[in-house]
């Protein structure tokens, strides 16, 4: 019989610093959602939208919701934040969330969303809400489709659809709801999210790294909030570098460069500034026709000049997305760029 002062033998598993009872269990939670607002009060931006679902939480009332705009503006925080509002801890029984760019046919709408509608809310809200999240996503079939589930069952759901496009949205649905138009979060506000993600993981953020932030994210909230996550894993000291290169993004000052040197007859040189760009940055051809395209105001160049420029940017974009070679095209629209300059000296 072993003594009870036997060593274990190698082949013996011991627990781990991890697994044991005290340890620190590590947070996993991505910072999108770990820091999204709970309550409508919370949000940041978008006010008179705020003020206007806070007043349907205080009456126990609403109608049906369009929410349009661009993506990471606070459209599904905002939803979640009314639901929350609403009906408190019952909020998994009267909410059903979906998003139409996964099922987005019209056996969807004549099932799950149909089923759901027709049942009775058992909150004290005496109906339930269904959030349909890029609703411009569904076909025109389940749109039509759509449209009398919400006109029949309307005593017992309301129904809240998300779009990036509201022209996307048939015109009788638009009729049944009011729409609220969200815009894109302005540098202030998002400087206020980053001091408040700041404050709460210890983090020291430079000056230039809240204007690359800001550039970057160009008023996604969702798009900033993982910036800064992703330059946090350099170190608590945020700084532009490690923005902009977790973000693969180029400094605006290089694209400005590199449009420089082509539009001063430079070509070789606006050339080796691309390749070196996209190699270090990690950047698409799509990327960097439109950080150009961000430039064109800091150009030094006549606004007939610029006026032109946007439409040999706006060409060579188009043959990148249709699948054309990317440096082929971008090395093209530097050449452009030169031809460009040359006529700007002849003036």
């Amino acid at each position: 019989m072993p003594s009870d002062n036997s060593t274990p033998s190698p082949n013996h598993a011991t627990p781990s610093a991890a697994s044991a009872p005290n340890a620190t269990p590590i947070d996993i939670t991505p910072w999108t959602e770990k820091y999204r607002p709970k309550k409508l009060t919370d949000i940041i931006g978008q006010k008179d939208i705020v003020k206007s679902l806070s007043g349907f939480v205080k009456a126990g009332n609403m109608p049906h919701l369009l929410l349009a705009g661009p993506p990471g503006c606070g459209k599904t925080t905002a939803t979640l934040a009314l639901a929350r509002e609403m009906y408190g801890e019952q909020i998994h029984e009267c909410l059903l969330e979906m998003n139409a760019s996964d099922e987005r046919g019209i056996d969807v709408v004549r099932g799950k969303i149909k089923d759901f509608a027709r049942t009775v809310s058992l909150a004290s809200v005496p109906f339930k809400l269904i959030f349909l999240d890029e609703a411009d996503s569904l076909t025109s079939d389940a749109q039509s489709a759509l449209r009398r589930t919400m006109e029949l069952y309307v005593s017992n759901t309301r129904f809240i659809l998300g779009c990036n496009y509201s022209s996307k949205v048939i015109e009788p649905i638009q009729s049944r709801c009011s729409v609220f138009r969200f815009r894109p979060l302005s540098e202030e506000e998002m400087k206020e999210m980053v001091q408040r993600v700041a404050t709460a993981e210890g983090l020291k953020i430079d000056e230039k790294a809240f204007v690359a932030l800001a550039y970057v994210s160009e008023g996604d909230m969702r798009r900033l909030i993982n910036a800064l996550q992703g330059a946090a894993l350099h170190g608590k000291h945020i700084t532009e570098e490690s923005v902009f290169k977790f973000a693969a993004r180029a400094r605006p000052k290089e694209i400005l460069e590199m449009m420089n040197f082509a539009l001063e007859g430079k070509f070789v040189e606006a050339r080796r500034h691309l390749h070196t760009l996209m190699i270090n940055y990690g950047l698409s051809g799509e990327d960097v026709l439109v950080q150009m395209y961000r430039e064109i105001d800091n150009v030094k160049i006549e606004e007939r000049a610029k006026a032109e420029l946007i439409d040999k940017i706006g060409e060579y974009n188009f043959r990148v997305v249709e699948g054309a070679n990317e440096a082929i095209q971008l090395e093209a629209c530097l050449a452009q760029l030169s031809v460009l300059g040359k006529k700007e000296e002849k003036k």
